[in-house]
């Protein structure tokens, strides 16, 4: 069911809960509150929707091979998934995959493709959240790269849990594998020892961090980097606004 300009809405998306909140309030009858449940979609397909998701997780994955992937990037609350339709794109090479279910706002792409070349905040936000997503596209294949694997593990699971709001979440050691580009040993030795140092615990599918301060420690420099554009693009005070 499409929102009212009267619906009372925590603005958990905080992508926009920076905009202004009567630009906010007119977008609003456009925007769709929809599960975000564990799909994919798949890249070269036209982009009908655009989503600002308000809890979970999506990854954008880059294609080697037919069965080959590798993660590129990770939207959460603080982003959207159909950034291409603003930069007049109709498709996405990109395969998006839902990978901690929860809840986004959906908007159709041709209303929002409109509403990015109306002027106002939309498209100035737009653009500096582009340039932290590809900041974040850089750094991720720079540390896929060169760093070793307990870094990058770290690293991701730091990226997670900002982007969930939560230091609890459900992964498997596949995913894992698919995400990180590398075997199913190397992820295992590599938690074994996040584990082994009390700053992970994992069981049964079930990921939660004991000591974040501890983890990034462990982790490369590239999640200080992601992190600053992130808190760049989501000053404090767009974090906690709601709209009522």
């Amino acid at each position: 069911m499409p929102l009212s300009k009267n619906h009372s809405v925590v603005r958990a998306n905080r992508l926009l809960a920076t905009l202004p909140r009567k630009e906010y309030q007119r977008l609003l009858p456009s925007m769709e509150e929809i599960p975000l449940l564990f799909e994919k979609i798949e890249p070269g397909e036209p982009i009908l929707d655009v989503y600002f998701p308000t809890s979970g997780i999506v990854s954008l994955l880059a294609a080697v091979e037919d069965r080959a992937t590798l993660e590129v990037g990770l939207v959460g609350r603080e982003g959207m998934v159909g950034l291409p339709v603003f930069m007049e794109v109709k498709t996405s090479r990109n395969l998006a995959v839902v990978q901690g279910a929860g809840s986004a706002l959906r908007m159709k792409a041709n209303i929002f493709a409109k509403e990015c070349q109306d002027g106002g905040s939309l498209p100035r936000l737009l653009r500096r959240y582009s340039h932290s997503l590809l900041t974040q596209i850089s750094q991720t294949a720079v540390c896929n790269r060169f760093h070793p694997i307990d870094a990058r593990l770290a690293r991701w699971l730091l990226m997670t849990r900002d982007r969930m709001g939560s230091d609890e979440f459900q992964l498997t050691q596949e995913f894992l594998s698919n995400m990180l580009g590398v075997r199913r040993e190397g992820v295992n030795k590599a938690a074994g020892m996040l584990q082994q140092k009390q700053l992970i615990n994992y069981s049964r599918g079930t990921l939660t961090i004991l000591n974040g301060t501890g983890l990034e420690a462990i982790a490369c420099n590239c999640y200080g980097i992601i992190r600053e554009e992130y808190d760049a693009l989501l000053p404090e005070k767009a974090r906690v606004k709601t709209l009522h």
